[in-house]
């Protein structure tokens, strides 16, 4: 088989040689005891970028969205997201397993609901009813084909949250590419919100992990729930300190990443058989599919396989294609002559 070009996921890639490096001098301590200066070093820098008081290393960007909702809402509640949010549909259905949560999903458009489409969303306060306590967003967001938020829309929903008094969590994971995509400082885009899960082994390239940052309150519940739900870390620093290279040296190049997926994007537009789903590629995403009648999104995922290319095939009719730092521009060119040549075939 032909070198493969590995699409699937960012979540695939593996630290360089100068990452190893860091890895393998990195002091190490006791995290449960407090004591790894490694993940010290993370929590803080995490959290001053993105301008909270506190921060908290996770081993999962699942986990930490999980405990963030945890520690926002009591068993009984209800929590607001759009109908493909990460947290509803890939998390195993973690609001109601681990909090005792309902999820009341909204309809999006490329995976973005606004300010319009939260009034009257709110239960009436009634014996009957579960109670509203939280409003999730997701940016970029995945099903949305990696859409950026703007940030005016973030801000008008974040003072609806706080006249209504609800808590306000943002589901991160590549919200580092939104802020490059959107010219913003990682900062700006979180400030708004009283949680945001981030993760560093997607868009960043390190082998394990994710934060969650908030207030020191938040944080300090955060933690005890970590303990419960098994994320207690020993010597953490070593797997920490491939997210703190990360988070130090891999933000500016994610738009090489962006580049590089409008390739990609571009031969689905050229290919008369092919549709992105959704239409707009704004960052390191493309999901597409056949247009009705023209062909099987399985049978282009095997077929671009046998050249090398693999790409994520999550539903028997759906596609997804998503650059990182293990891919440069050769090989999405050649994945996108692929791609042009092989949907064309019967």
């Amino acid at each position: 088989m032909p070198f493969l070009i590995d699409l699937r996921s960012d979540t695939v890639t593996l630290p360089s040689p100068e990452m190893r490096k860091f890895i393998f001098e990195a002091p190490l301590g006791d995290d449960v005891f407090g004591e790894d200066p490694t993940i010290h070093c993370l929590e803080e820098e995490t959290a001053a970028l993105l301008g909270h008081e506190a921060a908290i290393f996770m081993p999962s960007g699942t986990m930490s969205n999980q405990i963030a909702i945890k520690a926002h809402t009591h068993p009984g509640d209800e929590l607001l997201c759009e109908e493909n949010a990460h947290i509803y549909v890939w998390e195993a259905g973690g609001p109601a397993v681990h909090s005792g949560v309902t999820s009341r999903t909204i309809p999006g458009k490329a995976g973005q609901f606004t300010l319009a489409d939260l009034e009257g969303k709110i239960r009436p306060i009634n014996d009957h009813y579960t109670r509203t306590s939280l409003v999730c967003l997701e940016n970029t967001h995945n099903r949305g084909g990696g859409s950026v938020y703007p940030l005016g829309e973030i801000q008008r929903i974040r003072a609806w949250t706080r006249e209504k008094g609800l808590a306000f969590h943002l589901d991160g994971a590549r919200m580092w590419n939104a802020a490059v995509a959107g010219g913003h400082k990682p900062f700006e885009i979180a400030r708004e919100f009283d949680s945001v899960s981030v993760c560093f082994s997607k868009g960043l390239g390190a082998p394990v992990g994710s934060a969650l940052v908030g207030s020191k309150e938040l944080i300090r519940r955060a933690r005890r729930i970590r303990k419960l739900f098994g994320g207690g870390l020993r010597q953490g620093g070593i797997v920490a300190a491939g997210a703190l290279f990360a988070l130090r040296n891999n933000i500016s190049r994610l738009k090489e990443d962006h580049e590089n997926a409008q390739i990609i994007a571009n031969a689905v537009r050229n290919s008369p058989n092919l549709m992105l789903d959704p239409d707009c590629v704004e960052t390191n995403l493309v999901w597409f599919r056949f247009k009705q009648g023209s062909g099987s999104a399985t049978a282009l995922a095997a077929k671009l396989r046998s050249q090398g290319v693999l790409v994520s095939n999550p539903l028997p009719d759906l596609l997804r294609a998503c650059t990182h730092l293990n891919v440069d521009r050769g090989d999405c060119e050649k994945s996108a002559e692929m791609i042009e040549i092989l949907s064309k075939q019967k």
